[in-house]
């Protein structure tokens, strides 16, 4: 399903006779298009037409044509808006025809936003030789576990052989590490065959420090009038930021269309500067759909830090008309909780069980009050946004690979902990995010590491060290040395995942897989409204969460800590559940998830005395409520 409508406007225009050339370079006196062809090397001049733009039609040229250009008869560069670099981010740009390829996702017309399991992936690390085309042959398995949507961090070409991503370049080129554009276009359509959404992560708050060119092209792209803590600040509200901000727009664009992706997860919109109306990411997301065929469903999310419930809501409401935002107060109070840190922005935190309770009944814990760390008030009150809209997770990218060591949260806390939190996530009513090898407790760290030249590596190396100098463990200068270095390759290959631990760990993959099942296929707990829901803590290490629609409840309980008991006609979140609906569903305890059997038979109808195992989540419901069995440990 191709919007024949939608063209890229700048960059290589594939058409009858040849390939029309266009670049915005208000820096240049003169453009010319340096040409390798099947027919040599030459220049081809383009002429202005205004507002810094050059154009001009390239006769004979055609897919594969290897190009650059060059500014004022000096100096080459690679296109801005470049499609594909098959030589790295300091070679020349490749020509490409985005008609050229085949879709057979016709019918395909993207996720719903509600119901969605994402699942985030690096492709690098995925699997042995991390390319898309190497992914393609595990969609069937996270289909089977019940992922729905699979957000990739960014692909677009990067320096060097292996990298996160968020210091990358080419904002249109995907990495010929992972299989240039035709792999990327294979994986994207082998997802839609599989029922899976894709969702791609891209950089707009800068650009890496390693083969970015814009600044040759127009210094214009970039602002000192802001700051970010990874590069300079792109030009969205300044002089002459009109085609900066044509710039991003068209490559949300770009992604939606010739890719077919089915929502972008936007990095750091905290660091997106723009004093102008519409923020330049409210004009993304409405340019975004409206460039789609009707019907076409596409989401945008926000990684936020700012609990700003504004970009979720609606243009008319005054809000940025994005779909969902991360919602961290969830991780941080729960990672507080299982393991006691408290440094950085941990210290905001207190791991109390009506803390989490109020997480989870209102999507964010800070709503403008003050923040210790930031020492300022952060966040906005909700109101009636749907718990969809509110992404949770226990671990991402961030989470794991900004520890010194990579360590997942698996590696951190005991089993029966981490089923227990497994377990939490996937019975609240927000969109879930698993992080890649989280749902079978994957025992390779995530690590950061890049693969920059020598001078610039260096750096980063050193950098990474300092970071981390604050902290007990790492201030001595010789601990500080077993740090693993993201410039060396093992920092690189240790990050990969042994998908045969889905097998080995069994236990844990059945857990996820069985409560993806129930999320999906229960009524009630699949039900994405907070407003249908009462959360509180019942102790100092015992949550409850009571669940409603129409007549039919569901009661989750959640023990932190030691065994523990109740009676149904003491408590008065527990009393409300109806004596017919007290049947056990579901329970972490059950020995399918590899645990002692220290809970009563699924399917029994529990007394008026409730008795909770240490560490542990039951689901009471009606009698003949079982949870379905998801995806089994292979």
């Amino acid at each position: 399903m191709r919007n024949n409508a939608w063209r890229l406007p700048f960059g290589a225009e594939v058409g009858e006779g040849g390939t029309i050339f266009r670049v915005w370079a208000p820096a240049a006196r003169s453009v010319e298009v340096a040409l390798t062809t099947t027919a040599g090397h030459g220049y081809q001049p383009l002429g202005p037409t205004g507002e810094g733009v050059f154009s001009g039609l390239a006769a004979g040229v055609g897919p594969g044509s290897l190009y650059k250009f060059r500014l004022d008869g000096a100096a080459e560069y690679p296109d801005p808006y470049s499609r594909s670099q098959p030589q790295g981010v300091h070679g020349p740009s490749a020509v490409v025809d985005p008609g050229s390829y085949e879709w057979h996702d016709a019918g395909w017309r993207g996720p719903f936003p509600e119901g969605q399991v994402i699942y985030e992936v690096h492709v690098g690390t995925y699997t042995p030789n991390g390319t898309c085309d190497d992914l393609i042959d595990e969609l069937p398995e996270l289909a089977r576990l019940g992922v729905t949507a699979l957000q990739i961090m960014p692909l677009n070409e990067f320096s060097g052989r292996w990298n996160w991503g968020y210091d990358g370049v080419d904002l249109f080129a995907p990495s010929r590490n992972y299989g240039g554009p035709e792999g990327f276009k294979r994986l994207v359509d082998a997802a839609h065959q599989q029922g899976l959404g894709i969702i791609l992560d891209v950089v707009y708050s800068h650009l890496g420090p390693e083969g970015n060119y814009l600044r040759n092209f127009a210094p214009d792209y970039f602002t000192d009038r802001y700051a970010t803590p990874w590069g300079e600040a792109l030009n969205f509200d300044g002089d002459n930021s009109r085609w900066v901000r044509e710039y991003v727009v068209q490559n949300a664009c770009y992604w939606l269309n010739e890719y077919h992706v089915d929502g972008l997860r936007l990095d750091a919109t905290h660091a997106i500067f723009d004093s102008s109306r519409p923020h330049v990411l409210a004009e993304l997301a409405e340019r975004g759909r409206a460039s789609l065929p009707p019907g076409r469903q596409v989401l945008f999310l926000a990684e936020d830090n700012r609990n700003e419930v504004g970009l979720i809501r609606d243009r008319e409401s005054g809000g940025w008309g994005l779909d969902m935002i991360y919602a961290d107060d969830f991780h941080h109070e729960l990672i507080v909780l299982l393991t006691g840190q408290r440094d950085g922005y941990y210290v905001d935190y207190y791991g109390q069980p009506d803390n989490i309770a109020q997480t989870i009944k209102e999507g964010f814990l800070y709503q403008g009050e003050r923040s210790p760390f930031f020492r300022a008030p952060r966040g906005t009150p909700t109101a009636d946004e749907p718990a969809w809209q509110f992404l949770f997770c226990l671990q991402n990218h961030d989470q794991v690979g900004n520890r010194a060591l990579g360590e997942r949260l698996n590696q951190l806390v005991g089993r029966q902990q981490y089923l227990v939190a497994a377990a939490l996530l996937l019975l609240v009513p927000e969109t879930p995010l698993l992080f890649m090898g989280q749902e079978f407790a994957a025992s390779s760290p995530f690590l950061y590491f890049t693969d920059h030249s020598p001078d610039l590596g260096r750096l980063v190396t050193e950098g990474r060290r300092r970071e981390f100098h604050g902290f007990a463990a790492f201030a001595d200068p010789e601990a500080a040395r077993r740090m693993p270095d993201p410039q060396a390759e093992g920092t690189f290959l240790q990050s990969k995942l042994d998908l045969g631990e889905r097998r080995r760990h069994g236990g844990v993959y059945r857990l996820h897989g069985d409560l993806l099942a129930l999320r999906r296929r229960d009524p009630v707990l699949g039900y994405n409204e907070r407003r249908d829901l009462q959360a509180a803590a019942l102790s100092e290490s015992v949550l409850a969460l009571r669940f409603w629609r129409a007549e039919e409840q569901r009661l989750v309980l959640v023990n932190f800590s030691n065994p523990a008991q109740f009676r149904f006609s003491q408590d008065e979140l527990l009393a409300e559940l109806p004596e017919g609906q007290r049947y056990l569903i579901w329970s972490s305890a059950d020995p399918r998830y590899g645990t002692a059997p220290t809970q009563a038979p699924l399917g029994l109808r529990l007394p008026d005395e409730l008795r909770l195992p240490a560490w542990s989540v039951i689901v009471l419901g009606p009698e003949g409520a079982l949870a379905p069995q998801g995806a089994p440990g292979r």
